[in-house]
């Protein structure tokens, strides 16, 4: 069975207005078919965390809820509004979207996507979603094209 790199990225918002939903709902779709690359993790520390505190969900029934249900995105947004009463915090939203906008990698990270990626660290790219999105598709191509 192959294992799929996702390619959604952080920096895109479903109906609910939540960035990085979309990702986080790919790549625990993936996990939920076992289809995930191995490479990444179905809920991880960084956006995914993020998203769930800023959602105030419980990871592990998040990722139950998949596994039970395999959800299409707007059955997953319609589960999360029953979750919490029918509606969001805006402002845990708003403030979760600008932590996901405004987040860099550091130094080391970033210079170590950059050389992956064949561009020079000039230091004109700085944010974590683009930076993601690089390395993303870096990792699509060398597993899927070549």
């Amino acid at each position: 069975m192959s294992q799929i790199i996702p390619t959604i990225t952080s920096g895109i918002a479903g109906p609910l207005g939540v960035l990085h939903l979309p990702r986080l709902w790919q790549k625990a779709s993936l996990d939920a078919a076992g289809k995930l690359h191995s490479d990444y993790p179905a809920a991880g520390a960084g956006f995914d965390q993020m998203t769930l505190d800023a959602l105030g969900l419980d990871r592990d029934a998040f990722l139950a809820y998949f596994k039970e249900n395999k959800p299409t995105y707007t059955q997953l947004e319609k589960w999360i509004l029953d979750q919490k009463g029918g509606s969001l915090d805006s402002a845990a939203v708003d403030a979760h979207n600008a932590a996901v906008v405004g987040y860099n990698h550091d130094d080391a990270t970033r210079a170590g996507i950059l050389s992956a990626v064949g561009i020079e660290d000039t230091g004109a790219i700085l944010d974590a979603v683009n930076l993601n999105n690089l390395e993303d598709w870096q990792d699509f191509h060398n597993a899927e094209i070549k």
